[in-house]
């Protein structure tokens, strides 16, 4: 018989060994791990991949206890060794074993199951890694202020009763006029919407800032807490000139900065108590504003101050001299 022959048999006797074998067992623990092997065929959930047993052994890791003997390893009949985990994030795991660093997916959600598998195969290198990455996300998270902005009424009553942080709203509609705007309602207009992405940067986290462009009013604040209006602040006013009217836009500065530190009394919760509708309700209005509440003194009111809502300017004279009527 020459060589060759023999070499076939040879060759033929062990494939139908390794056959019967995996015949009669599809899968085998393996106690003295993959010391005696170069390559590692893995399976992880159906995933497969293909590396050495080096690069599983470069980090103090699960994937080291199993080359070398400390952990338990399953191999299925055709040599895979079989793990029990998604493999979705397996093949990223193995890219940082084996340069040492790896880029991170941008999506919170995969970044957490990122951290979850290198955790599970105790890779400490990628764990921190990903713990750096979620720390600078956080970091950008808070450092963003998101304004949302309303489109409907049953959206913007949803908002209000689920959010737990006082609630601060902007209504801003310039087109909702009739009327020409005097000289500096322009100018007015712009103050009350630079103060309120002021305002928004200087409470952000703390007060959950809205904008309403859809509403009836020009311009009007309102104040929420605990699910209701607080107050409100109208910033309109009409002018009775002597040919025309007009639309005046005001910027009470003042007013709006102080009734967004009173909001600030519902941040968690602690407007509820008796002390806190004290507080709100102790609070006087400007000498060019007046207030109008509800006539039960027991119901909680709604402190609405509007500026000087009709303004009717004297015929006499100079014409310079205005009267004000509520």
């Amino acid at each position: 018989m020459s060589a060759e022959a023999s070499a076939g048999s040879v060759a033929a006797a062990s494939i139908l060994a390794t056959q019967s074998s995996g015949q009669g067992s599809e899968e085998k623990g393996v106690g003295g791990g993959l010391a005696g092997s170069k390559y590692v065929k893995l399976n992880v959930g159906g995933s497969l991949h293909y590396t050495t047993v080096q690069t599983l052994s470069k980090e103090d890791s699960l994937l080291r206890s199993m080359c070398n003997g400390g952990a338990e390893v399953t191999i299925d009949s055709e040599g895979w060794v079989v793990l029990d985990r998604c493999g979705r994030h397996f093949g990223l795991v193995l890219n940082f074993m084996r340069d040492g660093s790896v880029p991170l997916p941008e999506s919170h959600r995969e970044l957490e199951e990122v951290l979850k598998e290198a955790q599970y195969y105790r890779v400490q290198g990628l764990v921190q890694h990903c713990t750096s990455a979620m720390q600078k996300q956080r970091d950008v998270y808070e450092g963003v202020c998101r304004i949302p902005m309303i489109t409907s009424t049953k959206e913007e009553q949803r908002m209000i009763n689920t959010c737990r942080k006082p609630v601060v709203k902007l209504q801003n509609n310039r087109g909702n006029n009739k009327y020409s705007y005097t000289s500096n309602s322009d100018d007015n207009l712009l103050k009350n919407i630079e103060l309120f992405d002021k305002l928004g940067l200087r409470f952000n986290g703390r007060v959950l800032f809205v904008k309403d462009v859809l509403g009836d009013e020009i311009c009007c604040w309102s104040f929420y807490g605990e699910g209701r209006k607080i107050a409100e602040v109208c910033c309109t006013s009409i002018v009775y000139a002597t040919e025309k009217k007009q639309t005046k836009v005001e910027f009470p500065e003042a007013r709006i900065f102080e009734e967004t530190l009173n909001i600030l009394i519902y941040e968690n919760g602690r407007g509820s108590g008796p002390g806190g509708v004290a507080l709100l309700e102790s609070s006087s209005p400007g000498a060019s504003q007046s207030e109008e509440e509800g006539a039960s003194a027991g119901d909680r009111r709604v402190r609405r101050i509007h500026v000087r809502r009709h303004i009717m300017h004297d015929e006499r004279g100079h014409g310079q001299q205005t009267v004000y009527k509520d």
